[in-house]
């Protein structure tokens, strides 16, 4: 068979002149990448991050995807104005679409057409430009950066910075690459650390210019400039947090107006390292294991197993919702596991002879060996365990993460092959123990450690999502930050209806070591490992792992 011609490509979307959809305020943007496999099936891939209040959005979030010369790859990208925290794009406003293929954006290396509505017509004067860049180089860039004594945007209170960093094209306009996040109502900010890839940043070249811009966040989207420097990665290069490399900020607009001028504040570099980006694969042959743990919600609000309403009811065709995620998510892992031995657990019941309330027991009923036999394994123990307990309560979290926690500490201090625990928890409702788990979770994120959580059911998930701690850093009842966003939160029934498709590639964030383990030899973080998975045992599953890892097949 003739080796195929493929390669990584990075898309860089902005759009200009979207329909206004809000009243009062502007749009609110995101864009969404569509990938055809057949016919008139259109599959998302990944989407972009929502803009506020903006009509001429620059998106800091690229699309990365496999380019195969020899096949014709259809794309489309569509633009929704976003109000809402549901994840589906039926109750959003649309602003407009483009379709074309992935080769004509490539030849073009920068393609702009006018976006259009689901009825032929144009969205307006609505626009979309798709950059491509082929990503030949797989460092990164990690940065930590601050400032200092910016001017005051504000009138009734501080200046709300962030940076944005620009890169050169080949006809000389910037191209934005990174948004920092926003610091509020501080004029001496530090940022988050983040990383760029090299590739985007510079294309690699340590000499060509950077230019960095610090603006001042309003809500109504009209941010104003602090000020900007340029620089190179090899004068980046020579910060460390022992010896910061500063820029003055200039505001060239000021600087004209006033003699007396100087700057507008100081930029800080702490921190600029590259470092290689290795792949799954690299961690995979490198000798990582993944240690997969399942912890099951038994409390009553599931409802009675025998009656059909109940979540824990099997149905004829021998399926939950329970035990679908089980399979789902299991069987990714299994394989990335030597032994296939996984302990598995339920909490929130009366278990026998005692019939006392338990948040840990194992679903086997032996406490010196909890380990199932593979993902077949633990379905069998599940289905043995149900009629042999009774449903109760409170739905307790913080138990079950405490000791796998354990068992990620323990691994820390080995110096034999590097180990990462995945803990599976599938719970129907509101979490009672709110503040020891988010005091168990904050732990956990020093740990090689990650939880995904799948919500069955209907019930009220805010405090799942409060968990996932996707608006902001998850902090513990006593204000401690986790020093990693651990946990991944999956609404089960928002993934359910999904139709039965062959290779469609899902997208699946794989976090990449943590530099606070790279002491322990720790090498991955599955933190998203399951943020678009498909509910359904049918479903030819392939995990699309994004420019931090490689492609892993697998089909359920």
């Amino acid at each position: 068979m003739a080796a195929q011609c493929v390669t990584k490509v990075e898309l860089n979307i902005s759009c200009a002149n979207l329909l206004d959809k809000d009243v009062g305020s502007k749009s609110d943007p995101l864009c969404v990448l569509f990938l055809n496999t057949s016919g008139q099936q259109w599959y998302e891939v990944e989407r972009t991050e929502r803009i506020k209040n903006c009509l001429n959005p620059q998106f800091s979030k690229t699309f990365i995807i496999d380019y195969y010369f020899e096949v014709v790859q259809k794309l489309k990208f569509g633009v929704y104005d976003i109000d809402n925290k549901t994840i589906e794009l039926s109750d959003d406003d649309f602003l407009g679409e483009c379709e074309c293929t992935l080769g004509q954006i490539v030849s073009s290396k920068k393609l702009t057409r006018p976006l259009m509505l689901k009825n032929g017509r144009p969205a307006g004067n609505g626009s979309i430009t798709i950059s491509a860049e082929e990503i030949k180089d797989n460092r990164v860039v990690l940065f930590e950066m601050a400032a200092r004594k910016l001017d005051n945007k504000d009138l009734f209170g501080k200046s709300d910075p962030y940076l944005e960093f620009h890169k050169q094209t080949s006809d000389g306009n910037w191209l934005m690459v990174h948004r920092t996040e926003v610091i509020k109502n501080n004029l001496n900010p530090v940022w988050r650390p983040f990383k760029i890839s090299l590739n985007s940043l510079c294309y690699g070249d340590m000499d060509k210019t950077i230019k960095v811009e610090c603006y001042d966040y309003d809500n109504d989207g009209s941010h104003d400039l602090i000020g900007t420097f340029q620089t190179t990665m090899t004068k980046l290069k020579e910060a460390s947090r022992s010896s910061p490399v500063e820029f003055e900020c200039i505001n060239e607009k000021k600087r004209q107006k006033k003699k007396s001028y100087k700057n507008s504040g100081v930029i800080s570099v702490k921190q600029c390292e590259i470092t290689v980006e290795c792949t799954f694969l690299d961690y995979i042959m490198g000798g990582c294991q993944l240690n997969f743990t399942v912890g099951v919600d038994f409390t009553g609000s599931n409802g009675d197993p025998r009656s059909p309403d109940s979540l824990h009811y099997i149905s004829p065709n021998g399926v939950n919702e329970y035990l679908t995620a089980i399979w789902s998510v299991g069987l990714v892992i299994q394989d990335y596991d030597a032994d296939k031995m996984f302990p598995a657990f339920g909490f929130g019941a009366q278990i026998p002879p005692q019939w006392q309330v338990s948040h840990e027991f194992p679903m086997n009923f032996n406490s010196s060996n909890p380990y199932c036999n593979g993902i077949q394994g633990i379905i069998e123990a599940y289905r043995a365990c149900l009629p042999q307990i009774k449903l109760y309560g409170p739905t307790n979290f913080s138990p079950i993460i405490n000791h796998v926690a354990r068992f990620a500490a323990a691994a820390t201090q080995q110096q034999t092959a590097s180990q990462y625990f995945v803990l599976l928890i599938i719970t129907d409702g509101v979490i009672t123990d709110l503040d020891e788990t988010r005091q168990a979770i904050v732990n956990a994120s020093k740990l090689p450690m990650s939880i995904i959580i799948v919500g069955v059911g209907g019930a009220d998930f805010g405090a799942m999502e409060f968990l996932d701690g996707d608006g902001g850093s998850l902090r513990s009842p006593s204000g401690e930050v986790a020093i990693r966003d651990i946990v991944q939160f999956v609404p089960f029934r928002q993934f359910q209806n999904v139709p039965q498709i062959k290779d469609l590639w899902l997208s699946v964030s794989c976090q990449i070591l943590h530099p606070r383990f790279q002491k322990c030899r720790i090498l991955m973080d599955w933190v998203s490992l399951i943020c678009s998975f498909r509910s359904t045992f049918h479903l030819s599953l392939c995990s699309f792992v994004s420019q931090e890892a490689d492609l892993c097949r697998l089909a359920l």
